[in-house]
């Protein structure tokens, strides 16, 4: 690999055209008009190195605020510059914004075939932002193809590679694009942290498109922790901006999404406004998921019009397009959302059988992006730190270049290194995939998972002052059940209560078996008197419940329970989990069939 050229400001254009760099993202205005300037110059005086730099600017800029073929054009032209003056890291650049060009035109896979083999050159050649481009670009095809883990990992390494290069904005660019990721994996609590974090960042710069996309990724977060409602400010400032070249720009200013949270915070005039808005908006080219978001949201507000069979018959219209697996651009996110709309819709109409189907694609989908969460999360920190070590081979190997002959065919060597470590890291994350945090049997989230989840729960309801509500549950004679009708009867009950816990609980609220027959359940937003009511609702649905086996049929089943809040007892993890436990025994003691919490004492039901 021949070594890169030294790029020197060899004139006035050229400079300008640096200093247009340097704000692509923090200032989009006073960019736009450097890099203008920059080409007006750079042509007068036939100063190509001017030249590439200025219409590399424009092209990028035109990925947000034109179409994608215009943007690809300009960007052609860039590395035209960038080959005749042998500008390696112009060139590079270039290439990554064709590669994004592609992406905007939903060519996921051309867009990757593109920018993946850049990835070996660019860590010898790019610095900071500039190689945080390429791998935010990489990591982008990687989201949009579904690959989760990957696209998390680069996504983590763009990051770091960007903090150097503070104050230029990219790392806003970053923040909002990890939260998105997140938002795909279902964590939205961490993903409002990375939201929150990149807005306030934002503070310093002008560039309203980025604006824009940090703000609906917050709307996203907010409605799906159902927080509806203070996702309004958020939705009123979106439609404040314009939506020219000064604003949102050209592309999708996501009038679907705000449609829903509004519907949800109970505006359905707003979110019929919304959606009228999405449908008649030819501004950009509409993703997969924005397709599908718009299909939802106008099933949502016919639903709320009471005009349910014509939202099923929308909703079944575009059910082919989420349950073609092989389809590409269609998130795991949108999918749930998708089957979510179709179970409430058919259990409004009393289609039970519809419902129960399309909440249990909804259920497989949140195991799967559970598990792309796990994986996700070991892929970033391995692959971050071999990239540090392997980019600390790079600079040493570059330095002993300046005075030995020897030296390029080191840097062949630590390249080659590069790929096979990468390599020997992602076949790494393969094996370790096979770790989960479910439980085979019930489909519900298990102990180690209760472990890493509680304490942040708990940590949030505390700082809001909100209760979190614990009930443990135990199933009642569950040794008889084995003993008289055998173990694979009574794994078919464990089987049928997990199900009961789905079908019975919110959205928020997370379900784990705790072990054995025991079984756990978190409430956010609830206190140990409503969580009582609830687990009693939930006895009483258990008690209905008849199942028949060759050795005879099972029914007036029984559990006992015992509850407990964060508010009420002020306790820490472990403490929480105790009084609930300690209510579940007491419930045992007292005859078992029964729901007990904080210091009440619920009546014996008649089983």
């Amino acid at each position: 690999m021949k070594a890169p050229p030294i790029r020197r400001s060899t004139s006035t254009a050229l400079a300008t055209a640096r200093r247009a760099w340097r704000l692509l993202y923090s200032d989009s205005r006073r960019c736009i008009a450097l890099a203008d300037q920059a080409l007006e110059r750079s042509l007068a005086h036939g100063d190509q190195a001017a030249e590439g730099w200025a219409r590399l600017v424009r092209g990028l800029h035109l990925i947000w605020y034109s179409t994608p073929l215009e943007a690809a054009g300009e960007l052609a032209e860039a590395d035209r510059c960038f080959d005749a003056t042998q500008d390696r890291a112009g060139h590079l650049l270039a290439e990554v914004g064709i590669a994004r060009c592609l992406w905007r035109e939903g060519k996921y896979r051309e867009s990757l075939a593109r920018a993946l083999p850049l990835r070996a050159e660019g860590l010898a050649v790019l610095k900071h932002d500039e190689l945080g481009l390429l791998l935010n670009v990489i990591a982008g095809c990687y989201a949009s193809l579904g690959q989760s883990e990957q696209a998390f990992a680069y996504m983590f390494q763009a990051l770091n590679e960007s903090r150097p290069a503070r104050g230029n904005g990219f790392e806003v660019v970053l923040y909002c694009n990890l939260a998105h990721e997140l938002i795909q994996l279902g964590d939205y609590h961490q993903a409002l942290s990375y939201v929150e974090e990149g807005i306030a960042r934002y503070a310093r710069l002008d560039n309203p498109r980025l604006l824009s996309v940090l703000l609906i990724n917050r709307v996203i977060c907010l409605t799906n922790l159902e927080r509806a409602a203070d996702a309004l400010g958020d939705v009123e400032r979106l439609l404040a901006l314009p939506t020219d070249a000064s604003g949102r720009g050209s592309t999708n200013p996501n009038f679907e999404t705000m449609a829903i949270a509004a519907l949800r915070a109970g505006n359905t005039a707003l979110g019929a406004e919304l959606i009228e808005r999405a449908s008649q908006d030819r501004t950009g080219i509409k993703l997969p998921d924005e397709r599908i978001t718009l299909v939802v949201a106008t099933a949502e507000v016919m639903a709320a019009r009471d005009l349910l069979p014509q939202a099923a018959a929308l909703l079944a219209q575009a059910q082919p397009a989420v349950l073609n697996t092989a389809a590409e651009g269609l998130s795991l996110r949108v999918r749930c959302l998708f089957h979510q709309a179709m179970a409430d819709t058919h259990e409004r109409l009393g289609h039970a059988a519809q419902s129960l189907a399309s909440l249990r694609l909804w259920q497989a989908l949140h195991v799967e992006r559970a598990q792309l969460a796990s994986r996700a999360r070991y892929q970033a920190a391995s692959l971050q730190t071999e990239l540090r070590r392997l980019q600390q081979n790079l600079d040493e190997i570059e330095a002993r270049r300046r005075s030995t002959e020897r030296a390029k065919a080191e840097l062949e060597a630590i390249n080659q290194q590069l790929s096979q470590k990468i390599d020997e890291v992602e076949a790494l994350q393969a094996e370790l995939r096979q770790q989960a945090t479910r439980d085979f049997l019930t489909g519900l989230f298990n102990r180690r998972h209760l472990n890493d989840v509680l304490p942040q729960m708990l940590a949030l309801a505390q700082r809001e002052q909100q209760p979190l509500a614990v009930a443990i549950i135990d199933l009642d004679h569950f040794k008889s059940v084995n003993d008289r009708h055998g173990h694979v009867a009574g794994d078919k009950l464990l089987a049928a209560f997990g199900a009961l816990l789905i079908a019975h609980g919110r959205r928020s609220d997370i379900a784990f078996r705790f072990g054995g027959e025991e079984f756990c359940l978190l409430m956010p937003r609830t206190d140990a008197a409503a969580a009582q009511r609830k687990v009693e609702a939930l006895l009483s649905a258990w008690r209905d419940e008849v199942f028949q086996f060759d050795t005879g049929t099972l029914r007036s089943n029984t559990f006992s329970a015992g509850v407990a809040d964060s508010l009420a007892e002020l306790a820490a993890m472990e403490q929480l989990l105790k009084i609930a436990d300690d209510r579940l025994l007491e419930a045992k003691r007292g005859g078992r069939n029964q729901v007990l919490a904080a210091d009440l004492r619920a009546d014996t039901v008649e089983a």
